[in-house]
């Protein structure tokens, strides 16, 4: 099945846009509709302040429940975000790695960066709730070298993505992508590396964040873009202050009560200390200045010994509890679900 596409990256350093003869290529598994005929609210963002009441009980002691294993069929890639989109469907952003990138070594950095490109497809793939796979879609040419889809985020309408050269201080293009079709729209293009994009879909604006989250970039959608393939100037770059985790996933929280109403994302993520030693954890961030408001280790693993914290999260309350959806391993991938056990002693003080 194929659908038009207003999208081609090139295999070069530079990236050629054409706006008719490009194509997305979508590989249907079953038979049934990719979304729910009628769009629902993302969980994050319908249930923000019953979140934020539940992550202010978290702490060291919580005792989180394992209360399903989903195994996703097939090749996951390295999978990136994920967004659940009803019960029973879940869009998982990935990047698939046709040659890899190189480090130059000797502290040598061209063109801003320490490593070549690299080349690949980035993947957008749809499961059921209980894994079975719908449809694969891959959002780039063949040995594009942007091709790190990065974390996602769903707003009720789209899902929004950053689909990146895998290397800093490179490019990328943040594309919002129809969940019924899995058509992609590019919206403008970015001379850095974006891991993650969270849309704040009251003020609406773009909070893109880079290599390691290290800095955001807000992009305000009332200013137009530059034609693409020119390069979207931003007016603030706001620095985060935090290097308790790299953010790997974002979802946007919405505007709680407990925050003065500020905009506020979700994040999980990772750091790596050494070879062997690496910290998971969770925090509630505040969009304009990157403070996180909150935050929580995570020290599960999966069954493989990857933090679950690696790369795609989703969040929801079920039942009155909260409920995190993890997916941390590459290729054979399975989802995670962990819900916060209400009676853990930090919660309640004892």
């Amino acid at each position: 099945m194929r659908l038009p596409s207003r999208l081609i990256l090139a295999a070069t350093s530079t990236i050629v846009y054409l706006s008719s003869t490009a194509a997305l290529n979508i590989t249907i598994k079953q038979d049934v509709p990719l979304a729910p005929a009628k769009l629902p609210a993302p969980y994050a963002a319908a249930q923000c302040d019953e979140i934020v009441e539940h992550f202010g009980r978290l702490g060291r002691t919580t005792v989180w429940n394992l209360v399903e294993k989903v195994h996703m069929e097939g090749d996951t890639f390295e999978p990136e975000g994920i967004v659940r989109i009803g019960d029973d469907r879940y869009f998982l952003s990935a990047g698939e790695y046709t040659s890899p990138t190189v480090k130059y070594g000797n502290g040598i950095i061209i063109n801003g960066t320490d490593r070549t490109a690299g080349s690949g497809f980035a993947h957008m793939i749809v499961f059921d709730g209980k894994g079975k796979r719908i449809a694969d879609a891959t959002l780039t040419e063949r040995d594009a070298i942007e091709y790190h889809n990065g974390g996602i985020d769903y707003d009720g309408e789209f899902i929004w993505a950053t689909i990146a050269q895998y290397r800093p201080n490179a490019t990328a293009t943040l594309m919002r992508i129809d969940p019924r079709t899995l058509e992609p729209t590019v919206i403008l293009h970015v001379a850095d590396h974006k891991g993650g994009v969270v849309h704040d879909t009251r003020t609406d604006k773009f909070v893109m964040l880079n290599w390691g989250s290290r800095n955001a970039t807000t992009w305000d959608s009332r200013r137009k873009p530059a034609p693409y393939p020119a390069f979207t100037t931003f007016p603030n770059n706001v620095r985060n202050p935090s290097y308790y985790v790299d953010y790997q996933d974002c979802k946007f929280l919405g505007h709680p009560k407990q925050f003065d109403h500020r905009s506020t994302m979700i994040c999980s993520g990772v750091a790596s200390l050494s070879p062997t030693v690496a910290i998971g954890g969770v925090a509630l961030v505040d969009m304009e200045t990157m403070i996180p408001v909150a935050e929580v280790p995570i020290t599960m693993t999966s069954d493989l010994g990857a933090p679950v914290t690696q790369n795609p999260m989703e969040v929801a309350i079920v039942g009155g509890r909260l409920r995190f959806y993890f997916m941390p391993d590459q290729h054979n991938s399975t989802l995670y679900v962990y819900e916060a056990e209400p009676n853990s002693p930090f919660e309640y003080g004892a």
